[in-house]
């Protein structure tokens, strides 16, 4: 099932502000994938162009209209700093056999490691199951990419197997709100 709302989502937490992605983001979107390091396990394909962020926020705001969600700008309280992005997302590509809502986050390097994405992805199920009243939140993260399976286990989500994807073996996480 699909829930269409409207794109003036604004989640805060503790330390940050999620919020719709803008056409203006592509500068900080370009420094976020840009960086080799963040695609070590996304394919290995840092983005070359400003264009190609522009693209990726044209798909997001695409997902808005279509879908009425998707990922949203991380952007730190106090600094007004974009971190990266988190939220859910309309999942159609990533599993083959079915359809679902994901949950997913990116970070510009410089803010690993100080629980942001940790923060962000656990009010993004909040959002999903108190708001949209969702009923199951999936993920995927790479077998090696140890930080992402860590987050993914700390905010509660149960390991369901691994699939392939791109020939690349990932690991499957769900949440259902009945355990949330």
């Amino acid at each position: 099932m699909q829930y269409k709302m409207e794109m003036n989502i604004t989640i805060e937490t503790k330390r940050l502000i999620l919020r719709p992605i803008k056409k203006n983001d592509a500068k900080d979107f370009f420094e976020l994938d840009s960086n080799p390091e963040v695609h070590i396990y996304l394919g290995k394909k840092p983005v070359k162009t400003i264009e190609e962020s522009q693209k990726m926020i044209d798909d997001i705001l695409q997902q808005y209209k279509e879908f009425g969600i998707g990922r949203l700008a991380m952007i730190n309280k106090t600094t007004n700093e974009f971190i990266g992005w988190s939220g859910l997302k309309y999942e159609r590509n990533l599993r083959k056999e079915f359809n679902y809502y994901d949950v997913g986050y990116r970070l510009k390097e410089q803010f690993w490691g100080k629980g942001y994405a940790t923060e962000a992805a656990l009010a993004s199920i909040n959002f999903g199951f108190n708001d949209l009243k969702l009923k199951e939140i999936g993920a995927a993260a790479e077998l090696d990419h140890i930080a992402s399976n860590t987050i993914l286990n700390k905010i509660g989500m149960k390991y369901s197997g691994t699939f392939v994807h791109d020939n690349t073996q990932l690991n499957w996480y769900t949440i259902m709100k009945s355990d949330w």
